[in-house]
Parts: C-alpha cells; sequence; structure tokens
C-alpha cells in the first residue's frame, strides 16, 4: 500500500520548483493532490501530468495572501472530497534588496506571502483537520533562517518567523490529532536557479559539504514522510534538508 494512499493534499505553491516536485511525488504515493497556486497555466499543467502518470489532481487558483480566498478554496477542497488531511506551506516569494535599499514594499509583500500566507493556509486546514482527529501540516522554512543570509532580511524574517510558528501549533494541534513539523532546504537546483551564472552556481556547491545541490525531489522525499503515517511521532521539528550546510 502506498503511504499516502487516498489521502487529500493541499500544496501550496505547488505549480512548479519543489511544489510541482511535491505534488507529483505525493500523487506517486496515492494521495488526491490540490495544487494551489497563483500560476494557472503552469498550475494545470502539473495536475495534467499527474493525470497522465495515473494519478488524481485539481487546481485552484488561490493567492494564499488573502483570507478570504484561502477559506474559500478549503471550502471547496472539502466539498468536493470530504476531508483536508495534508497540507504543505510550500508557496513563497523573495524580493531580495539590504536593508537600505528594502522598501516597505518589498518587506511587506514577502511578510504577506511567507509568513501571514502560511498562518492562512494552516488555520483553515486545522478547523478541518481537528474535527476529524488527524492531519499533517507542514511548513517549508529554509537553511538562511537558521544562520541568515545577505540581502534577504525579509525573507529571512520569515523563515526564522515560520519555526517559531510551528513548534506553536505543533504543542496546539497535537493533542487532536495533527502534526505541525518544518522543512529547512539549503541550495535547491530548480528551474530558477539553473539560470545562474555557472560560477556562481559552483560557489554555492563549494558551501555545502556533499559539493552539490539538492534536487526539489529531495525535499519532496521529507514532505512526503513527514506527511505519512511513519512520522505519527514527530511533531514542531524542523528538518535541515541541506546537505550538511548548518554542520
Amino acid at each position: 500500500m502506498k503511504k499516502l494512499e487516498n489521502k487529500i493534499a493541499v500544496i501550496t505553491g505547488g505549480a512548479d520548483g519543489i511544489g510541482k516536485a511535491t505534488a507529483l511525488r505525493f500523487a506517486q504515493e496515492g494521495a488526491i493532490v490540490v495544487v494551489f497556486d497563483m500560476n494557472v497555466e503552469k498550475g494545470e499543467e502539473t495536475v495534467a501530468e499527474i493525470v497522465k502518470n495515473g494519478g488524481k489532481a485539481t487546481f485552484l487558483k488561490v493567492n494564499t495572501a488573502n483570507f478570504d480566498e484561502v477559506q474559500n478554496a478549503t471550502n471547496q477542497v472539502v466539498a468536493q472530497f470530504g476531508r483536508y488531511d495534508i497540507l504543505i506551506n510550500n508557496a513563497g516569494i523573495t524580493r531580495d534588496a539590504t536593508l537600505k535599499k528594502m522598501t516597505p514594499e518589498l518587506w511587506q509583500q514577502v511578510i504577506d506571502v511567507n509568513l501571514t500566507g502560511v498562518f492562512n493556509c494552516a488555520k483553515c486546514a486545522a478547523e478541518v483537520m481537528t474535527e476529524n482527529g488527524w492531519g499533517r501540516i507542514v511548513n517549508a522554512s529554509s537553511v538562511v533562517a537558521l544562520y541568515g543570509n545577505f540581502g534577504q532580511a525579509n525573507y529571512v524574517a520569515t523563515k526564522a518567523g515560520l519555526i517559531g510558528l510551528t513548534k506553536t501549533l505543533a504543542r496546539e494541534l497535537g493533542k487532536k490529532g495533527v502534526t505541525v513539523n518544518a522543512v529547512a532546504p539549503g541550495f535547491i537546483l530548480t528551474d530558477m536557479v539553473r539560470k545562474m551564472p555557472p560560477e556562481v552556481l559552483k560557489s554555492m556547491e563549494e558551501k555545502v559539504p556533499l559539493k552539490r545541490l539538492g534536487a526539489p525531489e529531495e525535499i519532496a522525499a521529507v514532505y512526503a514522510f513527514l506527511a505519512s503515517d511513519d512520522a505519527a511521532y514527530i511533531n514542531g521539528a524542523v528538518i535541515s534538508v541541506d546537505g550538511g550546510m548548518t554542520v
């Protein structure tokens, strides 16, 4: 039996990158996947690929920074499937700038999506999960939350904030059968990263003890584990998947 057989799994930011890899992996593990994303074209492409490979998936255009949109989308999930088992809070954006150059708008845009968006999705999902007595919430933090990163004050603040949010929700929801954990990816070779100059990629690789960048599928595998019954006693954890960068 597949690890996520017939579980209803929402993947935010599931249209591409790590989110897409996660959607594909969850479908392979038997989950019915719901992709939340703003990119309709890529979101529908992800769903089509899942269906082509024999899986089940659907797409909903959702701005996770907007609570009403998240609530409406959550209601649609429950209305269609009757349950809501797994939430992977993967959606995130960057608006990099040094403190001197960072505008309040750049700061707020990242806060809205990366932190408030996670709160919105978790709040709506938890209401359903706690009623059913079972659920998995996994939040995407980052290795930079653990040691900072030049020019990313807004991004790092959100990813560090997610660690605190994760631990708090784990305490609140654990007694109701819902586990909440976080994954902190390191340098991952997404399509966006592939476009960087070769010398930059080489520099990134040199910072990793394994001397390579991670694959989106390697993050997806950890998400899938944390969403499964195999991880039933893991709650409030932050798992670094970074090739040893934080050693």
